[in-house]
């Protein structure tokens, strides 16, 4: 149930628009940044809307990483949300009823749903605890465990690698 064809990637920038870089956790919804990245998946970028995202990015992070108590948080973010259905030719097409402000973390949110049913478990937090991506494991077997194997990845082997030699 898509909402739009670059939900997925909406759900993946949002949830990606915290990283850490040298130890700071960087908050790229902030001003400008911000407001590009709810522009080019059709927001406003207002203050208001750009808070409603990182609510709802604080939301799904929670859920993700199956913190105790994370759905309600998330419930309370939708309670304006509804979807409403369109009869085409073709069958329903489904229309995201809400405040102009709520509507592109709405549809995050739908996307973080739609996604779990369909690939269950293949949307997680990079295995790299210094790391605060997340990944949508594409890979046949659904092993991938970082974010990118040219940085997390090959991070984290070295680091196992320097281990394993220290304790020889």
């Amino acid at each position: 149930m898509k909402l739009r064809e670059d939900d997925e990637e909406l759900l993946l920038a949002l949830l990606n628009s915290a990283p850490v870089e040298r130890g700071r956790t960087l908050e790229l919804l902030d001003g400008e940044p911000g407001a590009r990245l709810a522009a080019r998946f059709g927001g406003t970028g207002s203050d208001r809307e750009r808070d409603r995202l990182r609510r709802m990015r604080g939301a799904l992070h929670d859920l993700i990483r199956e913190a105790p108590g994370a759905a309600p948080g998330l419930e309370a973010l939708l309670v304006d949300a509804a979807l409403v259905p369109e009869v085409t030719p073709a069958g329903f097409r489904w229309r995201l009823e809400a405040p102009e402000h709520e509507a592109l973390a709405a549809r995050a949110a739908f996307a973080w749903a739609e996604t779990v049913e369909r690939a269950p478990g293949r949307l997680r937090a990079c295995a790299n605890e210094e790391c605060n991506l997340f990944l949508l494991d594409r890979s046949r077997p659904g092993t991938a465990r970082w974010c990118s194997m040219a940085t997390c990845g090959n991070r984290m082997k070295v680091r196992k690698h320097a281990s394993r030699k220290q304790e020889a």
